[in-house]
């Protein structure tokens, strides 16, 4: 069974068709790319399959369940984690703050437990004051666990919201650009985090991405996406030396990458 199964989806805003017809399988530890040009559609997909929002047709299958309808934490306690393009820190919270707080979702001591102090609350307090300091050690951050996100360089911010994904170890991880705006120096040090951290947890990984170095190094299939359709999929080699995308994407992304 596929660990994701997405058939005929297809999206509209308003009058205007942002997805047709997208179909996707993801199997366990596979990483699969999604690329493509700006208001392609990307971030849509990953908001459709995310919960953000429901679409207009088609299905959703995460691990044999049917998650259209769902909220984005009820998919996420399933075990769907997600970065965002535009980071979503808080100014108030401390890094380590920060990544114990995606570790809440999966607290089983209850109200009672956290007025009253109980040996179980703070067992697993402990428990995820040390899963949230090895995720930030994963990704090279730990020594920032008590800053705040804001005092920290862009690369290193990038790298303390990928932990937080990162620290449940959810079974599929969405990374949405992970190497938007940074230098090639950072890019290539954030393939090697991203091929570490895929290595030692056995995720699976889909990934948006503009830099064709970061899918090429990294994806085992890759998706193109014009106007919410695809118009071709295969390894990083067949999508490289596909014409219609050449004609769509490859060309300006050889400037850039």
């Amino acid at each position: 069974m596929s660990l994701l199964k997405v058939t005929s989806m297809t999206h509209k805003f308003g009058g205007l068709l942002a997805v047709s017809e997208y179909n996707l399988t993801i199997e366990p530890g596979q990483i699969v790319g999604l690329i493509g040009p700006n208001g392609a559609g990307k971030t849509t997909v990953f908001n459709l399959i995310t919960g953000i929002y429901r679409p207009t047709a088609g299905r959703i299958e995460f691990n044999g369940q049917d998650v259209i309808g769902l909220a984005p934490n009820r998919i996420a306690s399933l075990g769907l984690a997600r970065t965002f393009q535009e980071m979503r820190l808080w100014r108030h919270m401390t890094v380590l703050e920060h990544v114990k707080m995606a570790c809440y979702a999966k607290i089983s001591y209850g109200l009672a437990g956290a007025f009253l102090q109980t040996p179980k609350r703070r067992r697993q307090e402990q428990e995820i004051e040390e899963r949230a300091f090895a995720s930030l050690k994963m990704f090279g951050v730990d020594q920032f666990a008590s800053q705040l996100p804001v005092d920290l360089p862009y690369g290193a911010a990038r790298r303390v919201e990928m932990a937080r994904a990162a620290v449940t170890e959810p079974k599929l991880l969405f990374l949405d650009e992970p190497t938007v705006g940074m230098t090639p120096e950072e890019m290539m040090a954030m393939i090697e985090i991203i091929r570490d951290m895929h290595n030692k947890l056995k995720t699976a990984i889909f990934l948006i991405e503009h830099r064709l170095r970061v899918v090429t190094e990294l994806c085992q299939r890759v998706q193109t996406l014009v106007f919410g359709q695809v118009i071709a999929e295969g390894n990083p080699e067949e999508i490289q030396n596909n014409p219609e995308v050449i004609k769509a994407y490859l060309g300006e992304e050889k400037v850039v990458a």
